[in-house]
C-alpha cells in the first residue's frame, strides 16, 4: 500500500474536484454517503493536494490578508449617539 504522500502525488485535478464535491455535499458521485472518517480523509487529501498545486489564495480556508484591529476603520455606534443624555 502506498503512503499518504504517494497517494497525494497521484491525485489528478479531476480526482481533486471529485473529492472536493464529495466533501461539500457529503456523498460520493454514486450517491453513497461519506462516513465521518471518509470526509476527514478527503479533506486532508484536498488540503495536501492544494498545498502542492494551487496558489495560496485558491486553497481551502484562505481568508485573505488579515489586518490588525488597530488599522481597521472605526465602527460607528448605532445604538447610542455621542450627544445622547444618560
Amino acid at each position: 500500500m502506498s503512503s499518504f504522500a504517494e497517494t497525494i502525488e497521484n491525485i489528478t485535478p479531476e480526482i481533486y474536484e471529485s473529492l472536493k464535491l464529495a466533501v461539500e455535499i457529503g456523498k460520493w458521485p454514486d450517491g453513497r454517503k461519506l462516513s465521518q472518517e471518509q470526509r476527514e480523509l478527503c479533506l486532508q487529501a484536498m488540503i495536501a493536494w492544494e498545498e502542492q498545486n494551487l496558489p495560496e489564495d485558491q486553497r481551502t480556508g484562505y481568508m485573505g490578508p488579515q489586518e490588525c484591529a488597530s488599522h481597521a476603520e472605526p465602527i460607528p455606534n448605532l445604538l447610542f449617539k455621542s450627544n445622547a443624555l444618560h
